[in-house]
């Protein structure tokens, strides 16, 4: 994930900024006595990029991994709508357990810009639903110009999702989070359509840690910089849900990248040792073949 990429990672403040003061207000509306659920994985299973992590000999990747991870943030799925069998083979090869959260294939999100997809967007979800009750929720990412002026397509694109479909969604101009009026009409929105408001937290891109969740959901995409304070990094997130599950937080979905993706399984055991301490759920840490910690 090259997205937020630096030069040099020791340079930047990587201090969470405060909760947006409406997030304890969303949550409040959900708080429960009960664990959250946690899922946590990486954004692929290619041996080729998850170097170290595999055991020689493996011929099944995705079969493996899902013995490692208990979801995959799915990125191919950007790049083409996969065949319906497809998906119905990734649903046999991994526990009953085990969830996907594919991204929305660019076509609906980066050629069309959410507008005149039906086609793509139909064929998309009926080939993806082969995945059951595997497919946990999937994601849009928007790109970077994609910005305020195009408000008004947010509502018809998800008035034209089924009702059993409700996504996370990433923005990545900064102001639909730092021009106030246009981030309290953005938040009324994905509100009231119940969407899931996607944090990235990357290096070169602090402005888009907005720290605002629309949905009892924390969507998290953790770009490591492959450097000593990717740990630290991640241990502050910790206390962080650890707030939010406090306040009524119900589903942590929380994925780990990296610039040199063979450091992701290492931080992500990390996360979930730290996890299992602290929410009291009890997630299987990752094994490596051939461990390093890298920094």
């Amino acid at each position: 994930m090259k997205f937020g990429k630096v030069d040099d990672p020791g340079n930047i403040d990587f201090t969470l900024p405060k909760d947006h003061p409406e997030t304890k207000e969303v949550l409040s509306k959900y708080k429960t006595s009960s664990r959250p659920n946690l899922y946590v994985g990486c954004a692929k299973w290619n041996k080729a990029d998850l170097k170290g992590f595999y055991p020689r000999g493996t011929k099944d990747e995705l079969a493996y991994y899902s013995t490692q991870f208990n979801s995959i943030e799915l990125n191919a799925t950007f790049y083409r709508i996969f065949p319906a069998d497809t998906f119905a083979g990734w649903y046999e090869k991994t526990p009953d357990d085990f969830r996907f959260f594919p991204k929305f294939f660019q076509g609906i999100s980066h050629w069309k810009r959410l507008q005149d997809c039906e086609d793509s967007l139909n064929e998309y979800i009926l080939n993806a639903s082969n995945l059951k009750e595997k497919l946990e929720m999937p994601f849009v990412q928007l790109p970077d110009n994609f910005g305020p002026k195009n408000m008004e397509r947010l509502e018809p694109f998800f008035k034209m999702l089924p009702k059993d479909i409700k996504p996370a969604i990433e923005f990545r101009h900064t102001n639909w989070f730092n021009d106030e009026d246009v981030a309290e009409d953005l938040y009324g929105i994905l509100e009231k359509y119940s969407i899931t408001n996607a944090i990235v937290d990357t290096a070169g891109r602090r402005d888009l840690l907005h720290m605002r969740l629309t949905t009892p959901t924390a969507f998290i995409r953790y770009n490591g910089a492959n450097h000593k304070s990717d740990y630290s990094r991640l241990d502050d997130w910790i206390d962080r849900l650890e707030t939010w599950i406090d306040q009524g937080l119900q589903n942590i979905y929380f994925f780990v990248h990296q610039n040199i993706e063979k450091a992701s399984p290492l931080l992500s055991a990390h996360f979930i040792k730290k996890a299992n301490e602290r929410f009291g759920t009890n997630l299987h840490i990752p094994n490596m073949d051939n461990p390093d910690t890298l920094f």
